[in-house]
């Protein structure tokens, strides 16, 4: 009678994460979110979605306040040559008609290749998006002078600054945070 040689044991899932080393550090929600938007925004026509993000600095603020991009959809099994369909509000669309050309060539110098060869253009509703304006907070506080002092003596500016708002930031909080 021969004997069968023993057959490894397979690992669980836990053990084999256990063994291999971690990759990286934590990293940051805003490294993420491109990532998380990527899939919304491909099912919506956008292979990237920096293009609405973006739209102001690709086509200038003045045509960015009447125009917005809503989809971009390219030939079967391709990548350039796309029809970006744009929204532009009532009564703009003959000033946008004539720089059509002067949009493809922003649009495609920001992809880098010719991603967008034609525009189609709807009329709608373009929301404009103002940068949020905050009052400062009510509780601004002086740094205290004891660590205002130990900081002038820090060469290095970009690490001063750094340090003397977060003093500030100590200086602005009621003591400890909570945990409940």
């Amino acid at each position: 009678m021969t004997e069968r040689p023993a057959t490894p044991k397979l690992k669980s899932r836990a053990e084999a994460a256990a063994e291999r080393p971690r990759v990286g550090g934590p990293r940051q929600i805003a490294d993420l979110m491109p990532q998380i938007g990527a899939a919304a925004f491909r099912k919506f026509g956008f292979v990237q979605s920096s293009i609405v993000t973006r739209w102001a600095e690709i086509v200038g603020s003045h045509y960015a306040e009447i125009s917005a991009p809503e989809s971009i959809r390219f030939p079967v099994g391709k990548k350039a040559g796309g029809t970006l369909q744009l929204t532009v509000m009532s009564g703009h669309a003959p000033m946008i008609q004539h720089v059509l050309p002067d949009i493809i060539e922003r649009v495609n110098r920001f992809f880098g290749y010719a991603a967008v060869a034609k525009i189609a253009m709807k009329q709608g509703e373009v929301r404009g998006t103002a940068a949020e304006r905050r009052p400062p907070p009510h509780n601004l506080r002086p740094v205290p002078i004891e660590l205002g002092d130990s900081l002038r003596d820090i060469g290095d500016p970009e690490l001063r600054a750094v340090l003397e708002s977060l003093a500030q930031g100590l200086a602005n909080s009621n003591g400890l945070p909570k945990i409940s």
